[in-house]
């Protein structure tokens, strides 16, 4: 296989930037360049919004049934060229190809879950004070969606915002990550192979807070979705707010992982392992302060610095690699100087802790114990291969901890208990809550977080109301 250069797909055509500009693509397990992407400019964004309104236009008069055959047509593309998909994947983000394929696979069932779900977005029939009055409540379509996808899962969390877009009647520009832009360009392949009309799907590349400045403000737009970090979010949802544009916004996250003493050790290591070290802990909701009760603190430190120091990291490719590089230099960075700065706090170092090699941006997995809140990791999301743990008393300690941050994406709590399981699920101010297990993010379920994690949903029957407007009309005397 082979990587090619990436290009905009404009209003049914796949082509380079009016001006002629690109972007260089590297692999983050060599640092060698392996391609460009077109750098679209106001032009090629004037032309995708003026493709957009028109695409809207035409897919909002196709039926929702209609439709549906199309995005499941779409659906059965991406897995026939799942292998192709994967591998673009692992070459530009660097995760191991059997985490690739299985984000392959499971946009296949986020389009087919949002194709079913488009058919579903029922009305209804409001009686009346009196007779010869008909009240009819029904759903339409927001209108043309900016969607704004980022490089850690550049397939997944595209196609949540573009299957949700089109299940509903809605046209869409998708500004995926110039870092990772081959992978979203053959989903979005599939989408036009798959007979999507002209204008409907459009996808852009460039600087991003370029495109973001255009397309939020532009009258076109009526929606936008934006998945990244909690600072750049506050940013553009305050700059759609100044145009009343409707917005989702899944945001940054600091899961909380709580182990309580009657948990099943093993198995808790076993799920939060892979949990954490997925993707190189690039995940928005990987667990990151992992906070254990005082009984079987040493017993889990035990076993999971054990789990961690046992992955073996490499090429994505490689299929004995069970954790690849970070995606890009800046989080090397940012995870050495998270390490340094636990330590220097009086945090110990029992696994990892320093990249590995000088090429390619390979990083040991980490495991930082008795750490203190007051360490910078304990604050800002870690992003990348550390788990910081440290123990707990009481039930209402470990509340206060896991609450204290701003952020509520996702939390982790294990234990045998129905009572503390529920009080937990409970007490827990985050948006998704696992118990006894890791697993979150279906395309059933909804997705997303509360506070600084952002607002609305991209997983669940809850993610298509952020792209559909409710019509209330009232008919007398008919």
């Amino acid at each position: 296989m082979t990587y090619s250069d990436v290009l905009l797909h404009i209003d049914g055509k796949w082509r380079g930037s009016s001006s002629g500009r690109s972007i260089r693509v590297f692999d983050p397990a060599t640092e060698d360049a392996i391609g460009t992407v077109a750098h679209a400019d106001k032009t090629d964004l004037d032309e995708a919004l003026a493709a957009a309104s028109k695409g809207f236009k035409t897919w909002r008069a196709v039926a929702p049934f209609d439709r549906a055959k199309v995005m499941r047509k779409a659906a059965a593309l991406v897995r026939e060229r799942s292998a192709t998909i994967a591998w673009l994947l692992v070459k530009e983000q660097g995760k191991t190809l059997v985490e690739a394929l299985a984000e392959t696979a499971t946009s296949a069932d986020i389009i087919e879950w949002f194709a079913e779900e488009g058919r579903r977005t029922y009305g209804r029939l409001i009686p009346p004070r009196a007779q010869g009055i008909y009240q009819i409540a029904y759903k339409e379509p927001v209108g043309p969606v900016a969607a704004f996808s980022p490089w850690n899962f550049p397939i997944n969390l595209t196609v949540r915002k573009l299957s949700a877009a089109l299940a509903a009647g809605c046209s869409i520009i998708v500004k995926a990550a110039e870092e990772t832009p081959a992978s979203p360009a053959e989903l979005i392949r599939a989408f036009v192979d798959a007979g999507v009309p002209t204008g409907v799907i459009n996808l852009v590349y460039g600087e991003p807070s370029e495109i973001s400045e255009h397309l939020i403000p532009h009258p076109v737009i009526r929606k936008i979705s934006f998945t990244g970090s909690t600072s750049v979010g506050k940013k553009l949802a305050a700059m759609a707010g100044l145009h009343m544009k409707r917005v989702t916004m899944e945001l940054g996250g600091h899961a909380p992982a709580i182990l309580f003493e009657d948990a099943d050790v093993d198995s808790s290591v076993k799920a939060l392992i892979t949990a954490k070290y997925r993707n190189a802990g690039q995940v928005c909701m990987s667990p990151t302060r992992f906070l254990v009760q005082g009984g079987v603190y040493d017993k889990f430190v035990e076993k999971f610095v054990d789990a961690a120091s046992s992955l073996k990291v490499g090429s994505g490719l490689d299929k004995d690699t069970q954790m690849g590089p970070l995606a890009n230099e800046r989080r090397i960075i940012a995870i050495s100087d998270m390490v340094q700065d636990a330590t220097s706090k009086g945090a110990r170092v029992s696994t990892g802790g320093h990249r590995i090699g000088n090429k390619g941006h390979f990083f040991e997995p980490t495991v930082v114990i008795d750490v203190p809140k007051e360490a910078r990791g304990m604050n800002e999301e870690p992003f990348g291969p550390l788990a910081l743990i440290s123990p707990f008393s009481t039930f209402d300690d470990v509340v206060t901890e896991a609450n204290r941050l701003p952020f509520g994406l996702a939390s982790y709590a294990f234990t045998n208990s129905i009572k503390t399981a529920t009080a937990i699920a409970s007490a827990l101010e985050s948006g998704m809550v696992a118990i006894n297990s890791a697993i979150l993010g279906l395309p059933e379920t909804p997705f997303g977080g509360v506070q600084d994690s952002g607002y609305g949903s991209e997983g669940g029957t809850e993610a298509m109301d952020g792209y559909l407007n409710t019509k209330f009309v009232s008919q007398t005397g008919m």
